[in-house]
């Protein structure tokens, strides 16, 4: 399996600091990059909605979906600081391939949900501040995929350099914005209290826990807090696990402070003066300055609103990039996965604005923040399983109590959720022309995704986590090796990864060497810790490793062939040829995926790394 994110695993040191303050300092970052993420233009349209139609009454609902986000936060900082993994790959050791593949597409569907928000919001700023049209603002989002590709290479740390900029540019924009508004304080507090005024408010409520307790953030802090490279014994654990919490308190109560802010704002600017129906972006930005009296007002708000769009939609590409790889195990260069993400998100947005007019942009970011509160139980629920797994965990599960308030969390979300569907699907029944069609398509989609979700919910429960690697290991090779009169090979090594390509490779070693050579079926472990601790690492996936190779052995062995193993540790170009050079072999055996052209340009290549560094013929099976 990849690192995670592996251009920036591991590249923070932490250790060797010689202050507390820079101990912590050190540490702090994944969480800011998360928490753009609650306060992207998604947000914007749900809190001024929220606000507009509604005054204070819906504050209470942002204040519980921060303490709901910090809680799910901090669980899946654990869960990557801990099993070095992120929540996509601990989902694709625990179910099985088809499941996978559900809640992968599911996934990406979140994430396009989200970028189509972030870019809607970040062209709306520009259409504001710059009179450029929307259209056109669209396609310049384009443009800052390649602002994240030379910040990566730039290292983590530029890159969170520069997003706690922008988180600064939002924050203070939004100070002046509540100097100017004045809003009313009692009415503030009073809004703090629960209520949900009618079902109307219950649509823009489960939109805003969708637009704040964000699916995909879940993916990426999982990925993010494993680019701090720290002491891996017990009180570094949880040192690490220490000083992420406290990143992640200040940075979510920041973002805290914009989304309330937001809606404070269209309270006391637009509710307040009796502009019940203001949802669109467009509207507020044309309507705060007559109603606040200061031109530095819309300013302020078009510089917040680019900010966000550009600082969301960085991390939105990363997020991407973490689900395909941890889910798939497909691995392609960031730069062309970053560029699908954005073209994925781009696409839908340029139609809908040609076909519906820039006036349906506020529904539209409405909706996409809906869709993430929809995907929020299939990301949650495992996440707490996992985090809640002790053998997973290592001892660094989590407590009774927070299991009970976690599961709580993910109760009321997804009832809010199911309700939510209820009414919609109930709403196109009763108005639809010819409901058959809903019944055959739409009402046996939500009952699949129902079942989906009480499957997730109960496997961990009943049964223990396979102990596979899901798509990676063909048990049963269909040998289809046939007897020569000569054998020409008699000491030959073989790679394997637990993939389909070892059939060709194992079958083309026996033609060259038959029953009387020796094989060795050589494999090599890339995890963090392979890379880190070498031969000494002790981690789940190097079990899992160990146990295939000698499945293979054994099974190999019955059918009467000699095998040996080696099992290597690091990066395969390179610990490959170190095996086969203090080796006695006659020849090497790989097998490849197939990937020419365009494919090696996406995936990489480890042959043409490799194949310089021996000295014996290397024979490259397809």
């Amino acid at each position: 399996m990849t690192k995670s994110l592996e251009e920036v695993n591991q590249s923070v040191h932490t250790q060797n600091k010689t202050s507390v303050f820079r101990k912590i300092l050190a540490f702090f970052g994944p969480a800011y990059l998360v928490s753009v993420g609650y306060m992207d233009p998604g947000n914007w349209a749900t809190d001024i909605a929220g606000g507009s139609q509604f005054g204070y009454a819906l504050l209470w609902v942002l204040l519980m979906s921060n303490l709901m986000a910090l809680l799910l936060q901090s669980l899946s900082a654990r869960l990557g600081i801990v099993t070095q993994r992120d929540l996509a790959q601990a989902s694709r050791e625990t179910y099985s391939k088809f499941i996978n593949y559900i809640l992968y597409i599911l996934a990406e569907v979140a994430i396009a949900a989200c970028d189509l928000a972030e870019v809607l919001g970040m062209a709306i700023g520009i259409n504001l501040l710059f009179d450029i049209p929307l259209i056109e603002g669209v396609l310049i989002t384009v443009l800052d995929t390649f602002l994240l590709l030379f910040l990566i290479n730039k290292g983590i740390r530029k890159m969170e350099a520069f997003i706690i900029v922008l988180v600064a540019i939002i924050g203070f924009s939004f100070v002046f914005e509540m100097i100017f508004a004045e809003p009313e304080l009692d009415k503030v507090i009073y809004g703090l209290i629960p209520s949900i005024p009618n079902s109307a408010a219950l649509y823009i409520a489960i939109g805003i826990i969708g637009a704040t307790v964000m699916p995909h953030n879940l993916y990426l802090h999982s990925s993010l807090v494993q680019t701090r490279k720290f002491d891996r014994s017990t009180a570094g654990i949880k040192q690490a696990l220490k000083y992420n919490f406290i990143d992640s308190t200040i940075a979510l109560n920041l973002a805290f402070f914009v989304n309330a802010a937001i809606l404070i704002l269209a309270a006391a600017t637009f509710h307040r003066n009796g502009m019940f129906e203001v949802a669109e972006i467009q509207d507020a930005h044309k309507f705060l300055e007559p109603l606040l009296g200061t031109k530095w007002a819309p300013i302020l708000f078009a510089v917040a609103l680019i900010a966000a769009g550009q600082s969301s939609t960085i991390t939105g590409t990363l997020a991407g990039q973490i689900v395909m790889e941890g889910y798939l195990n497909l691995r392609i260069q960031p730069w062309v996965r970053r560029i699908l993400t954005r073209i994925i998100a781009i696409v839908p947005a340029v139609i809908v604005i040609l076909i519906y007019g820039e006036s349906v942009t506020g529904k539209l970011l409405i909706l996409s923040q809906v869709i993430l509160s929809l995907q929020l139980g299939f990301a949650i629920i495992p996440l707490i399983h996992f985090v809640s797994d002790k053998t997973k965990m290592k001892g660094f599960h989590i407590g009774r109590l927070t299991q009970v308030t976690a599961w709580i969390i993910a109760l009321i979300i997804v009832s809010l959720n199911g309700k939510l569907v209820f009414d919609e699907i109930s709403g196109w029944l009763a108005a639809s022309e010819n409901p058959i069609v809903l019944w055959l398509t739409v009402v046996p989609l939500a009952i699949a995704f129902l079942v989906l979700l009480l499957y997730i919910v109960v496997k961990p429960f009943v049964a223990k986590a396979k102990s596979n690697i899901q798509n990676h290991s063909p048990h049963n090779l269909s040998l289809h090796f046939s007897v020569k009169e000569t054998y020409s090979k008699k000491n030959i090594a073989i790679t394997v990864d637990f993939s389909n390509a070892d059939e060709a490779a194992i079958n083309s070693a026996f033609e060259l060497g038959g029953i009387d050579a020796n094989y060795t079926l050589i494999h090599v472990v890339e995890t963090v810790g392979a890379h880190m601790y070498g031969q000494n690492v002790d981690d789940h996936e190097t079990t899992i490793d160990e146990k295939l190779l000698l499945e293979y052995k054994d099974m190999l062995m019955a059918k009467g062939f000699k095998i040996e193993t080696e099992l290597g540790f690091g990066k395969p170009n390179n610990i490959i040829p170190i095996i086969v050079n203090k080796g006695s072999f006659d020849i090497l055996v790989m097998g490849t995926h197939g990937h020419t052209g365009f494919k090696d340009l996406l995936f990489g290549t480890t042959v043409d790394k490799l194949r310089h560094k021996i000295s014996i013929p290397l024979f490259i099976v397809k």
